[in-house]
């Protein structure tokens, strides 16, 4: 049996427990026929090695030809975090904490504009991830002279920082508006130094804060009982209408007992004015990498430890359904597919998955030896 066929059969299997969470009648309304085109994502990775060079760029996944070809690659000055697709194909990439470096290409792959972030300030790196405003970014900052978060104000046409805030918390991570155009902020709580160690843990404090988004005032924060849990990532939900509406939140656990790590909750919701966590159930290593919304107004949430991403659904809230295993299942986005739509996309080791709760899997292996990064996104 080829490793295409082994995979799908594996993961039909896996599509069984997690369509025992759907209601009945889905597989029904998402009779349709898949459509054939081309996904485009927004990537990065790099070669098989750790040592070898990082890029960004626009990956093709063909269905009917079943294959990857990369339209375009930039070559970057170090390990990339957050991703932003733009008008045109292009990507608004940024560097890994403590980021140093933002860029912008065009859809040809032609950087456009680049910033020195050690140039603005002696202590002040970026941490992971930019959220877009109507004129403004919203970039997440540590001032690592006192671990305290910031969120870097940037011009959207020339990324150059206008104001700074305070996040409200140590070590923001990912940022992302509301429909109010207000910013909720996910300060991850782990002190860190400028070299990225970790330390101190007996004084994490991970919060979830809201920002008025013109005036960076402080609107709410919120916080779990247990200050170990990291809040990392973030995605909004897309329910049905008149159904709940959640942000969604990856965690990952810092505890110092390895047990209570390895059994710690994953997902963290947020309804607008409570924080909570639907479910004990996880990956086995308390390490959630990325989410993304998926079906019926639920979640999908990758584990690169666990080798699975897992599905979250809001009418079995104490369960999670596995949907891919796969070594360094990871990088996340969305793939409306057929109807009802709510399909991931799936970074792994060996190439892209596609899952959807009604349209057949697919695996596309990468177009050359490399290893996709934390984050992807879908194009346009």
């Amino acid at each position: 049996m080829n490793m295409t066929n082994a995979f799908t059969r594996r993961r039909l299997l896996l599509s069984l427990g997690a369509l025992s969470l759907m209601p009945k009648g889905v597989l029904a309304e998402g009779s349709a026929a898949e459509p054939l085109a081309t996904t485009l994502i927004g990537a990065a990775w790099r070669g098989p090695k750790v040592t070898d060079s990082h890029f960004a760029g626009v990956l093709a996944a063909d269905w009917e030809r079943q294959q990857i070809e990369i339209r375009y690659a930039v070559a970057l000055p170090s390990r990339p975090h957050g991703l932003v697709p733009e008008a045109g194909g292009g990507l608004l990439v940024n560097g890994l904490r403590p980021g140093a470096w933002l860029l912008r290409c065009d859809g040809d792959g032609k950087v456009m504009q680049r910033i020195d972030v050690t140039k603005e300030s002696e202590n002040v790196r970026l941490s992971g991830h930019i959220a877009v405003g109507e004129d403004v970014l919203y970039a997440t900052a540590i001032d690592y002279s006192n671990d305290q978060g910031r969120i870097s104000i940037r011009d959207r046409q020339t990324l150059q920082r206008i104001d700074e805030w305070a996040s409200g918390g140590i070590e923001p991570h990912q940022a992302v508006l509301d429909a109010a155009g207000h910013l909720l902020i996910a300060n991850g709580g782990v002190p860190r130094t400028l070299a990225d160690v970790k330390f101190d843990l007996h004084r994490m404090e991970s919060s979830l804060v809201r920002l008025d988004g013109r005036t960076g005032q402080p609107l709410g924060q919120w916080r779990l009982d247990d200050p170990r849990l990291s809040l990392r990532h973030l995605a909004w939900s897309q329910p049905a209408v008149g159904a709940p509406h959640y942000l969604g939140i990856a965690m990952q656990a810092e505890h110092d007992d390895a047990a209570r790590r390895d059994a710690a909750p994953i997902l963290a919701l947020f309804d607008g004015s409570h924080l909570s966590t639907p479910t004990r159930a996880n990956d086995g290593h308390g390490y959630c990498g990325d989410i993304v919304a998926a079906f019926q107004g639920g979640f999908a949430l990758s584990s690169n430890k666990g080798g699975v991403a897992q599905l979250w659904l809001p009418g079995s809230p104490d369960k999670l359904a596995s949907i891919v295993e796969m070594e360094e299942a990871y990088a996340l986005t969305d793939w409306a597919g057929p109807p009802p739509g709510g399909g991931v996309l799936v970074a792994t080791a060996p190439g892209l998955v596609r899952w959807h709760p009604s349209a057949k899997p697919a695996f596309l292996a990468w177009p050359k030896p490399m290893a996709l990064d934390n984050h992807w996104v879908r194009m346009g």
